[in-house]
């Protein structure tokens, strides 16, 4: 009893010695002092300490007061003291850290490793606990295992640089990554191994693993692929499908990942009767067209989950914006049916008080609103809203958009709409040097004010130089001339062009044009273009290379022409973007006469179709088709041979040289044509590790095109065709495109030319 008594007084009395406190008595703090500090401001001690002036202080409190300042991990020696009836906080701070270093890692940036240690809070500048370097070894090794190095080893040595501060250094040892070496499904028998597998992120090494590392174990990447499984058997009317459980194991040299999944499929259910219940605000015959699950279906749940957005869009357009559809399936097991019930709940209808704008410093405010599609005073409409941020995004003048629909306070049925845009200069001078295999160098300049002074109009001069071509321009455009947005713009050009430079037949011309331009909005997605212009052409020809057609032609109708030119477009265009779209279509025909009082009376009409069709995981059916017709009228008897159609190259036909399809001169030199058949087939591919870089597209295609003159039969076996791989990239210093082909149905003479690229031409 004796040896407890007094070894609890030892006790006691270290407690008070750790503490620091001098005066056992407790006491009322009429003050606090603290002292030692160097880096850590005092308004950071008092935040921590949980005693304040008033408070009586007493062994408790100390003991309390102590461990509180001890946990912030400031500092490593605190202690109390009293001064009469002031408290007296004195620390001894921790070293910050001064630099952080890594030896031997590869596979992960150093930079990526020092975020990740950020996010735990050891970083430069951070106070050094020596008790977080546990959990800091963790951190780099968890970074390491989700790359599939599970052999990794690290070191660390802590240098004191002074008495304020150290370095901590890692030496990693990397090791070989562990690879998959087999994964295996236990119990799926409607689907092979092979069609689940297909769906995984996750794989067995193959020729391409080196580069996609999907034979490398990751967690989070298993995750993804089991609710890819999932889907598979949701979709396919499996609505009892689970996966039972996965295994993950590795070898013990660490070198090999077994992944084992089980799962119960359960049976196949069909769809029965498809009800609409709940508060229905739009007629019940509107809604069933936006149902995608018809009775007598495989069950889906990509087709219950389409159907739940249509219906909420489909009332978010008359003013319900946070309407919610459930869809609600009834099972019957022994019939292997499932009833589906979409109970809909629109809530309350909500009404637009006002739409701001944020971030336009230099755009006014009226160029904004007279975008919009949603207007003040209405219900919302999700549908005009997008449209309106598609709107902005096309204008050209902002680098993001960005929208959000406020409740207004002290309301139920009031939102604004708030759209925030990042503006880009809209002034650019633009000094290109670039270089094309058919153009060879190009240089240009390019002075370009698209918002100038704010108002959404355009004033342009631009001057391109290449062994093709000379130009010189100046064109403005004022996209909203009338409140209807009626577009007007005026355009003067120079140019020279030298056709022999481009597989063509030999001539030179020189043309000074001038014209005006109409643009008319019929619908949100239909446009007219309406235009007239005056061109002066002259065309020089060198006697020794001419051939008979050119020379029969300038020998009826002079080399000099004045021509008054007409042209007329009628576009349907619904891309989701202007430059790589990934859904849409964009139906355009061209058409341009000349008047009668020229020199020259001719007409051409073009149909350009290019339709963007959405697949699965990311891949984009892009197919393109292009058809051309001239004919001349009057007194003039054949289209000008300046003015035909050609083929071949990469914007046509790749793997020919451009230009060079068609009938050809006696020098062997292409002619052109006034018919043109080309058409195009893509499959727009992710580009890995790239998915969210929008400047970059890669695609397989297939290519076939030719062009004819009137006085040959379309013989669509003469189309030459190709196959291949392109890429391009929208870089700082211009369009970089590059694509390799393999022609086929090509004929003896053909120019072929498989590997085609250009750097800083036109788009």
């Amino acid at each position: 009893m004796l040896r407890a008594l007094i070894a609890g007084a030892v006790v006691v009395m270290c407690m008070l010695w750790g503490a620091g406190v001098q005066a056992a008595d407790s006491f009322i703090v009429d003050d606090i002092r603290v002292e030692g500090l160097e880096r850590i401001s005092p308004g950071a001690v008092f935040n921590y300490l949980p005693i304040s002036v008033g408070d009586t202080v007493d062994d408790t409190r100390s003991r309390d007061a102590v461990r509180a300042l001890f946990k912030t991990g400031f500092f490593k020696d605190v202690r109390l003291e009293r001064d009469g009836d002031v408290l007296v906080v004195v620390v001894v701070e921790r070293e910050t850290i001064a630099d952080l270093t890594f030896e031997g890692n590869k596979a992960i940036k150093t930079d990526d490793l020092v975020e990740g240690l950020k996010e735990i809070g050891f970083a430069k500048g951070e106070v050094f606990n020596e008790a977080k370097l546990d959990k800091v070894l963790q951190e780099l090794k968890r970074q390491y295992y989700a790359n599939g190095k599970y052999g990794v080893r690290i070191d660390h040595e802590v240098i004191n640089i002074d008495d304020k501060a150290v370095e901590v250094a890692f030496t990693i040892i990397e090791g070989e990554a562990a690879r998959i070496k087999q994964i295996n499904i236990i119990g799926n028998e409607a689907f092979p191994d092979e069609e689940i597998l297909k769906l995984f992120d996750l794989s067995t090494p193959n020729w391409l693993s080196w580069f996609t590392k999907d034979d490398q174990y990751s967690k989070q990447k298993l995750s993804g692929d089991l609710e890819s499984l999932r889907s598979l058997y949701l979709d396919n009317g499996y609505i009892n499908f689970s996966v039972d459980s996965t295994q993950v194991s590795i070898t013990p040299d660490k070198a090999d990942v077994y992944i084992t999944i089980n799962v119960t499929e359960g049976d196949k259910f069909t769809v029965g009767d498809v009800k609409l219940a709940g508060t229905l605000i739009v007629e019940p015959e509107d809604l069933f067209r936006l149902v995608y699950t018809r009775k007598g279906m495989i069950f889906s749940r990509k087709a219950l989950t389409a159907t739940s957005k249509n219906l909420t869009d489909r009332l978010g357009n008359e003013g319900y914006a946070f309407a919610n559809v459930n869809a609600i399936p009834d099972i019957d097991e022994e019939r292997r049916v499932a009833d589906i019930t979409y109970f809909v709940d629109p809530g309350q209808r909500v009404y637009v008080r006002r739409i701001n704008f944020f971030g336009n410093a230099k755009t006014r405010d009226e160029v904004l609103r007279r975008e919009m599609r949603q207007m003040e005073g209405g219900w919302i409409s999700t549908t005009r809203i997008d449209r309106s941020k598609v709107r902005l995004r096309r204008l050209g003048y902002f680098e993001d958009v960005s929208v959000e629909t406020p409740a207004v306070p002290g309301t139920t049925d009031q939102v604004d709409v708030n759209f925030t845009v990042k503006e880009r200069p809209s002034g650019n001078l633009l000094l290109g040097l670039g270089f094309s295999q058919s153009a060879g160098i190009i240089f240009n300049t390019n002075v370009t004010q698209d918002n100038f002074l704010g108002s959404g109009k355009s004033v342009s001069f631009a001057f391109n130089n290449s062994e093709i071509n000379r130009t010189f321009r100046l064109g403005y455009m004022n996209p909203y001339w009338s409140i209807d947005g009626v577009s007007r713009g005026f355009d003067v050009t120079y140019s020279e062009t030298d056709a022999g430079n481009t597989n063509v037949v030999r001539y030179d011309t020189k043309t000074i044009s001038g014209g005006m331009t109409f643009g008319v909005p019929i619908t949100e997605f239909h446009f007219v273009n309406v235009g007239v212009s005056y061109e002066s052409t002259e065309i020089n020809t060198n006697p020794l290379f001419l051939d008979p057609i050119i020379a029969q032609f300038l020998l009826r109708e002079g080399n000099k022409y004045d021509i008054i030119r007409l042209q007329s477009s009628f576009s349907y265009d619904t891309r989701n973007a202007a430059i790589f779209p990934d859904r849409g279509v964009l139906q355009r025909i061209i058409g341009q006469m000349t008047t009668p009082g020229g020199d020259l009376r001719y007409w051409k009409i073009e149909y350009d179709s290019r339709v963007f069709i959405p697949l699965a995981r990311n891949y984009t059916l892009l197919l393109k088709g292009l058809v051309g017709y001239g004919d001349s009228y009057g007194d003039t008897t054949e289209l000008p041979f300046f003015e035909n159609f050609y083929a071949g190259g990469p914007r046509t036909v790749r793997g020919y040289e451009e230009n060079s399809l068609g009938p050809e001169d006696i020098f062997g030199r292409a002619l052109g044509g006034n018919v043109s058949l080309v058409g195009n087939a893509e499959v727009i591919l992710p580009v890995p590790f790239l998915e969210d870089l929008k400047s970059v597209r890669v695609s397989g295609f297939f290519d076939a095109g030719n062009v004819y003159t009137s006085e040959q039969d379309v013989d669509l076996g003469d189309m030459r065709m190709s196959v291949g791989v392109s890429g391009i990239w929208m870089s700082p210093f211009g369009l970089l495109s590059v694509s390799f082909a393999q022609p086929f149905n090509d004929q003896s003479g053909d120019e072929i030319q498989r590997f085609q690229f250009n750097f800083g031409a036109t788009f």
